[in-house]
């Protein structure tokens, strides 16, 4: 462990700058990925088509595909930001179709009276689904949910590939390829930095399914 230990400082570095494209893409991804499960469910045909559509290209896309889209196709439509930029939107773009379908699937489990009786006390579909239909919903989604998100902290390893810079994975690509060090005791370090998010994370959604599971 010699090279982590004398390049400590970089991966304190890089363990920042990733965790800083997990919470980020994380927020906006669970931000996204509700509105698209909003669509999905609603009564506009439109609405729904959209969703469906949405769905479908991003959960039949691979990641990569939609960062390269992100880092080198935006740009040539004239939307011109950093590479941090167009890693975070990919990673939002790709995951909320996950999360989408995590909540459709907590939406659909929630059984029909409820929205008749929201919409019997004078309520729209809007508000029956905030209020009513929603708060039920995503107590039984927090497993699914879960792996949804780990799954993103892990696929965000695949951001540093498109120039983002300073995260773990760019980290460990620099110090193996510019300075030379051996490949496995770096991306030893570089995995380790990757579990302490992980496993920490995946202690606070137990917790979390343990209180909803109480809470029902």
């Amino acid at each position: 462990m010699g090279p982590v230990l004398e390049n400590l400082d970089l991966y304190v570095d890089g363990f920042l700058t990733s965790l800083s494209i997990i919470v980020v893409a994380m927020v906006g991804s669970l931000l996204l990925g509700l509105l698209i499960a909003a669509c999905r469910v609603s009564p506009v045909p439109p609405l729904r088509a959209f969703g469906t559509f949405w769905v479908s290209t991003f959960r039949n896309t691979p990641l990569s595909v939609v960062l390269f889209f992100c880092a080198f196709g935006l740009p040539e439509l004239g939307i011109n930001r950093t590479f941090y930029f167009f890693g975070v939107l990919g990673l939002i773009l790709y995951t909320s179709a996950f999360v989408c379908e995590a909540v459709r699937s907590g939406i659909n489990s929630v059984s029909a009276g409820q929205a008749e009786a929201a919409r019997s006390i004078g309520l729209n579909f809007t508000q029956g689904l905030r209020y009513v239909v929603l708060p039920q919903a995503l107590r039984t989604v927090v497993p699914p949910l879960g792996s949804v998100i780990i799954a993103m902290f892990k696929n965000s390893a695949v951001v540093g590939a498109f120039g983002v810079g300073g995260d773990l994975w760019s980290t460990g690509q620099t110090l193996t390829s510019a300075r030379g060090y051996e490949t496995l005791p770096i991306f030893i370090g570089v995995a380790i930095g990757f579990l302490l998010i992980t496993l920490p994370a995946g202690a606070v959604l137990q917790v979390i399914e343990r209180k909803v599971a109480i809470a029902r």
